[in-house]
């Protein structure tokens, strides 16, 4: 085999070999790369308990009940559904009712979610892009105005 043959096979080795292990990380990688699910598309998506996921959408008027010490519990809402999530830590200031949230940890039984983290939006009018995009999708939200929580609150548990 030529100098310039032997070249030749070893890059294409070394290609395929990273061919492979990009096609591999993408594919293990595929529900993750979401930035978040809303309550509806965890349900339609029969998400199973156990699977860690950043759940996104608005916090239910009169739904934010606090507990002891800094367990709180809400629902979160989409056109659709909503899921009730339990949360112990410091929110963030600027965390309401009527307001866009995206909350991160698992999924537990009963559709219950176990956040460990809860993201708000920082101004009156700024909302996380992916839960604006999701619920301009679905027809419940259009841009310069604000979310009309009580529109939101359908579904089932």
């Amino acid at each position: 085999m030529t100098r310039k043959r032997r070249r030749l096979v070893l890059i294409s080795c070394a290609l395929s070999v990273f061919g492979v292990a990009i096609g591999l990380t993408l594919f293990k990688l595929r529900d993750n790369i979401v930035f978040f699910y809303t309550p509806g598309e965890i349900v339609e998506k029969g998400v199973q308990p156990g699977v860690r996921l950043r759940l996104g959408g608005l916090v239910k008027e009169g739904s934010v009940e606090k507990g002891e010490g800094r367990a709180v519990v809400f629902t979160v809402v989409d056109a659709q559904s909503e899921i009730r999530v339990r949360y112990s830590g410091v929110l963030p200031d600027l965390f309401r009712e009527g307001q866009g949230v995206v909350a991160e940890g698992v999924l537990e039984p009963g559709a219950q979610f176990k956040a460990d983290s809860v993201l708000a939006k920082h101004d009156e009018t700024y909302m996380p892009r992916e839960v604006a995009d999701s619920l301009k999708k679905q027809g419940h939200w259009q841009p310069g105005e604000k979310p009309a929580p009580a529109a939101a609150s359908g579904g089932a548990r």
